[in-house]
């Protein structure tokens, strides 16, 4: 999975996308992206977060390849301008270095149905879930009030 990721980053870096015409923060749960050539896109938080072009510390390596998983209720805080060539998104689980470029847009938009099939397809060959996993409790606490 690493090197398809691989490839497929520099196969979207090689092509050139149309110009972006709009860029639409629907926060917290959507990006909307128009191109000159008449392509729009709605891409989820969850889609942008698992496919964030930055090195990520919460990923899972599993057999050499890196997954992300409990994304499913993520959501957009805010994307900052970074120069005239895309956004930073900064999203609620506190994730904010990856740069999405207006051709990596175009990128995730064009293959979005390809990219999520693949995606899900990870989670169920590792076993795991595009829900988040359930916070532990600490030792000796309760969640019901004490008693008198």
């Amino acid at each position: 999975m690493l090197t398809i990721q691989r490839a497929i980053r520099e196969i979207h870096t090689n092509v050139v996308a149309p110009r972006l015409t709009r860029f639409t923060l629907r926060a917290p749960k959507r990006v909307e992206v128009e191109y000159g050539n008449g392509d729009k896109f709605s891409l989820s938080a969850e889609f942008l977060r698992i496919h964030s072009p930055a090195v990520d510390g919460k990923l899972k390596s599993i057999g050499g390849e890196k997954v992300i998983s409990g994304r499913r209720h993520v959501g957009i805080m805010s994307a900052e301008p970074v120069g005239n060539y895309g956004v930073r998104i900064v999203f609620d689980d506190l994730h904010k270095t990856g740069i999405y470029t207006w051709d990596y847009f175009f990128h995730l938009g064009s293959n979005k149905f390809s990219l999520s099939k693949d995606y899900i397809s990870t989670l169920k060959r590792h076993g795991l879930s595009r829900d988040p996993g359930r916070r532990r409790s600490f030792a000796g606490c309760s969640s019901s009030p004490p008693s008198s």
